[in-house]
């Protein structure tokens, strides 16, 4: 168990414990996620053999693991270690007969931060399992609209997406990645319904990324979006910067401090044409009133101070 890793990337070598070749292309391991209570056993036990393997020339690196992340638990009520000799063992097999193992994948990331423990609850697999069956429905529905052409609005939603996803899953903050995809397919599906489709584009980054954590769905839908091979062959989707720029902001209006109306304005708007606007939006509210002060803040708020 000191040196499996090892084998991992040449298991059929009967020659050598692993070739150079291969060891060099593959190793050190990225990543190892373990259990907390594997630091003072295996992790050590594995240094000491990489490093004794390091001295007799068999690898060239000295440390097995570039990265370590300690998961959490998943705890029974009141934060109790799940024992058979307790008999507070939560078995899977009616979630994934009800839901899907993929509703149970990502609720098991949804519960919290993976490196916290987390007492099991599976009421909440429910809101997870509708935002899989909204997602399916939403490819499914415009999986034929090959010629749709995505609007600047479902642009920038399109790389807003891969960008907020891809940081936090580079971040290891699956549960937010969770949410982000719960709040992007909430966008696109409103997009679908005021624009009447969702691009391929679209589609395909959303499936792609969506992958990783909901893999039966992932590839099922990666099928029917018209493609032979595997989701999991696919390139990670890079957003473009320059087409997540905001076209206009919303700007909340207030009077003395209280919000009386809400209009969206072009980001460079000059101070004068945005307070000009916002008197059109206020209309009958300042009648019979002196402006004493116009506050005008770029990108957050117009305020009038009136009596």
């Amino acid at each position: 168990s000191s040196w499996y890793f090892l084998r991992y990337v040449d298991p059929h070598n009967d020659k050598a414990l692993v070739s150079r070749e291969k060891a060099d292309k593959y190793l050190p391991v990225d990543m190892y996620i373990g259990g907390v209570e594997h630091a003072v056993l295996h992790l050590l036990y594995s240094r000491f053999w990489t490093k004794f393997l390091h001295d007799i020339g068999v690898v060239d690196f000295d440390e097995p693991f570039i990265k370590l992340f300690n998961q959490g638990m998943i705890t029974g009520k009141n934060g109790i270690k799940m024992s058979k000799s307790k008999g507070n063992v939560i078995s899977p097999d009616d979630l994934v007969e009800n839901y899907g193992c993929d509703s149970l994948r990502m609720y098991e990331l949804f519960v919290g931060p993976p490196e916290l423990d987390a007492e099991w609850d599976d009421r909440g697999i429910d809101g997870v399992y509708r935002f899989l069956s909204r997602f399916y429905n939403m490819v499914m529905e415009n999986k034929d609209k090959v010629d749709f052409q995505p609007s600047r609005e479902m642009v920038r939603v399109h790389h807003k997406m891969i960008d907020t996803i891809s940081r936090r899953f580079e971040s290891f903050s699956l549960n937010t990645v969770v949410s982000g995809f719960m709040e992007y397919t909430n966008a696109l599906v409103k997009l679908n319904q005021s624009e009447g489709g969702i691009d391929r584009g679209t589609l395909e980054d959303a499936v792609i990324m969506l992958s990783p954590f909901a893999p039966h769905i992932g590839e099922e839908l990666w099928r029917e979006l018209g493609h032979d091979g595997s989701v999991f062959h696919q390139a990670w989707p890079v957003c473009d910067p320059e087409a997540m720029k905001e076209d206009e902001i919303e700007y909340p209006v207030q009077m003395m401090g209280k919000t009386k109306a809400v209009i969206k304005l072009p980001v460079d708007v000059t101070k004068e044409a945005a307070l000009a606007k916002a008197k059109e939006a206020l209309g009958a509210k300042l009648e019979g009133k002196t402006i004493l002060k116009e506050i005008f803040v770029p990108k957050k708020i117009i305020n009038f101070v009136a009596k």
